[in-house]
């Protein structure tokens, strides 16, 4: 399973000529934030998203008209993942052929395997991207990510992740309740009970006070935070009063995972942090938990932080 690439396959009624257009468009579905050529046999483009979190460039190095592009990744650079070259030297494959009276294109991503840590992040952003260039084939226009300025970036609020995954919304439901197996093991009290209030912290870096406040079966989680402590912001009240929001819906035969921290903005101190844990817990923890079984969560800690502090901000 670590060794198998990530695919991902569109069929649409229009030609296998539009289809190759529209992949070599990589601005009309991918990002608008790109710099070079994507038209033919050794064009290189490079593109870059969200401020520079991931940025890579591409070198066209097979082209077969209407049937087939190949992208070699000469450069990459992730900044959320250890190693930020994990795209480096894979392939990205655009296979065209006629299904019938249909066409269907099949990406691959060769390389891009389940043993990385960018895994499923980047596979989620995949599917969302493929959605966005069988709408860009479909109707004439894509959803690409669009480039930052200085206006969109004043604009922008509330944090906000989605993920698809191959479960049911139920399933989905279920896991997003079950906080101790994708967030944190240092959990104590109800975290699927309408009204009920939990515990999580993280050593004494940060604690937290969370109920939840409206639930939906199958459809929507929504958890407020009724108190918090960083030990590394001089503003303590961040979080306070924010809500967790969950909202599950079916979309291309898959289900959509939304995630908004509602009032986590980037006026916050605390906001790259924290943008960096949720992208973390959701698009790979709760993301493994939902599609495997099994999460990464924060584990129970041992010694090494100090007991006395959480447990007294615990019962205050």
């Amino acid at each position: 399973m670590t060794t198998q690439d990530y695919t991902a396959t569109i069929q649409v009624d229009q030609s296998s000529k539009a289809v190759f257009d529209a992949i070599n468009n990589v601005s009309g579905w991918w990002t608008d934030n790109v710099e070079g050529s994507s038209q033919k046999l050794n064009d290189e483009f490079t593109v870059s998203f969200f401020d520079g979190v991931h940025v890579s460039t591409q070198k066209i190095i097979e082209v077969i008209p209407n049937k087939k592009v190949v992208w070699l990744v000469t450069k990459s650079k992730l900044n959320f993942t250890k190693d930020p070259q994990e795209w480096t030297n894979t392939k990205v494959i655009f296979e065209i052929s006629e299904q019938g009276n249909k066409t269907q294109l099949r990406l691959t991503h060769q390389g891009l395997v389940q043993n990385l840590e960018c895994f499923g992040a980047c596979s989620n952003a995949w599917s969302e991207y493929m959605h966005s260039l069988q709408l860009l084939i479909t109707t004439g226009k894509g959803q690409p990510t669009l480039k930052e300025t200085k206006t969109t970036k004043m604009e922008k609020q509330d944090f906000t992740k989605s993920i698809m995954v191959n479960a049911t919304q139920q399933k989905a439901f279920d896991a997003i309740t079950n906080f101790r197996g994708w967030w944190s093991e240092e959990i104590e009290g109800n975290t699927d009970k309408l009204n009920e209030v939990f515990f999580y912290h993280y050593k004494d870096i940060h604690l937290c006070k969370i109920k939840l406040i409206e639930m939906v079966p199958g459809k929507k989680l929504v958890y407020q935070v009724i108190d918090n402590q960083f030990n590394f912001t001089k503003d303590k009240t961040e979080w306070i009063g924010t809500k967790l929001v969950f909202e599950i819906t079916s979309e291309d035969g898959k289900t959509k995972v939304k995630f908004t921290h509602e009032g986590l903005v980037p006026e916050y101190e605390c906001y790259e942090i924290c943008n960096d844990a949720w992208t973390n817990y959701i698009t790979k923890s709760l993301y493994d938990l939902i599609n495997t079984g099994k999460g990464e969560p924060n584990p129970k800690e041992g010694e090494g932080f100090n007991a006395q502090i959480v447990e007294k901000w615990k019962l205050k």
